[in-house]
């Protein structure tokens, strides 16, 4: 039996649910693990989610809490990526922006660099570069939904330098 999932079940999938479930049934798995989105898409667009001048860590999250479950406390989230210099991905946020931009904005600035990133490294991906303070208004404008990506931070600058270089050279 083969249960194959695009990349890692382990990462806000249910992976480590199934491995449960499979080692009560007497079962062990073998897990070939692939690239998860969060680092897949924002290195799609040529840029890192660390970098000495720009980012000091990543934090993944999800911003699709469970059902009744209390979600994260964005704004304290902002307030530590704000200090410590960190990129924040968020996974399975589209339907949250509104939410999770209102509580980002309480410790960040609107000027913060986005990347919303939607069907990472596949043949249909689109991308969208805008402002923390601009998130839902692009997302609409940009036409972007479920499934995606969005990167918090100023590791998003680099996708900018990239896409102007691009631009220079051609």
């Amino acid at each position: 039996v083969v249960r194959l999932k695009g990349g890692d079940p382990f990462i806000f999938g249910r992976g480590g649910e199934e491995v449960e479930s499979l080692r009560r049934a007497g079962i062990e798995p073998v897990v070939i693990n692939g690239i998860t989105a969060g680092l897949a898409a924002l290195t799609s667009l040529g840029a890192p989610l660390t970098h000495r001048d720009r980012a000091h860590g990543v934090v993944f999250v999800t911003g699709h809490p469970q059902k009744d479950g209390p979600g994260l406390d964005w704004a304290r989230l902002a307030q530590s990526a704000r200090d410590l210099h960190l990129t924040l991905v968020i996974y399975m946020g589209i339907s949250s922006a509104a939410r999770i931009q209102a509580g980002l904005l309480s410790a960040l600035p609107a000027t913060t660099p986005v990347a919303v990133i939607q069907r990472a490294t596949l043949p249909a991906q689109r991308q969208c570069l805008t402002s923390l303070g601009e998130l839902v208004d692009s997302l609409t404008t940009c036409g972007l939904g479920s499934p995606a990506i969005m990167v918090v931070g100023n590791v998003v600058l680099g996708v900018r330098a990239a896409l102007q270089d691009a631009a220079v050279a051609a």
